[in-house]
């Protein structure tokens, strides 16, 4: 018991310790990614909130930015906007993303083209613009919101699990190139209970048609904020975290 509660307050100072530094979320206006900046602000980290929608009801520490990280014109303006009101970012969290169901022989190009240019060409845009910050000023963590699809080929599903497949190929040449300087996570949810099935491009799943139950986008930012927390000389490169039912 004395063990368990010395880890748990060490991990309580690990996370206070977080107080003061600054984060980008994208895709941070619903879902997971509000979940995180939620965490992020509980734990006193000024946070810029990048999404096509980003909420009004949001803390004192936390500033709203609209961006569509499809287009480099407004990942330039986000980057500026961010380093006028924060400064040089501490933490990058890419988790803005949108799913596809469609078969290979019969869907759109065009739709899939969407999926590519947000999944993967946004994250890539927003590591071009603000990682050299990071590498400039000695330190920083990436976090890259992935999918158990990564690498798990299935019907209708291989446009968006090709875009998490390559996102974590993007995650660990990153790791490489930054390496010790910046840190970088993958974060590879299962099935989470959010609006992230009634937003698919096409097709239409809900987290309990799928029969493997759902974890909460809650439980998604803390396992986030539980990599960040690490002390500077340790790294969290892959969490997945999944229902327990979950197969795949």
């Amino acid at each position: 018991m004395q063990l368990f509660l010395y880890r748990e307050q060490n991990h309580i100072n690990r996370v206070q310790q977080l107080k003061g530094k600054k984060a980008v979320v994208s895709g941070g206006g619903s879902g997971i990614g509000r979940a995180i900046v939620e965490r992020l602000s509980l734990a006193n980290i000024v946070t810029a909130v990048a999404d096509l929608q980003p909420p009004a009801d949001l803390s004192s520490n936390v500033y709203p930015f609209t961006c569509d990280v499809t287009a480099a014109h407004a990942v330039d303006a986000l980057f500026a906007g961010v380093q006028e009101k924060l400064g040089t970012p501490d933490i990058l969290i890419c988790s803005a993303g949108r799913g596809i169901h469609e078969k290979l022989t019969e869907g759109d190009p065009e739709k899939w083209r969407q999926i590519i240019d947000t999944n993967l060409m946004g994250a890539l845009r927003l590591i071009r613009a603000f990682v050299p910050g990071m590498l400039e000023a000695g330190h920083g963590d990436v976090v890259l919101v992935s999918s158990v699809s990564a690498g798990q080929a299935y019907p209708y599903g291989g446009v968006y699990a090709a875009t998490k497949s390559a996102l974590e190929v993007v995650a660990e040449t990153l790791r490489q190139e930054v390496l010790p300087t910046v840190r970088v996570t993958v974060v590879a949810p299962g099935v989470t209970d959010t609006a992230f099935f009634e937003n698919t491009v096409s097709g239409f799943h809900t987290a309990e048609d799928i029969g493997y139950g759902s974890i909460a986008a809650d439980e998604v930012a803390d396992a986030v904020l539980f990599a960040l927390s690490k002390p500077p000389g340790v790294s969290i490169n892959k969490i997945t975290i999944r229902p327990t039912a979950q197969p795949f």
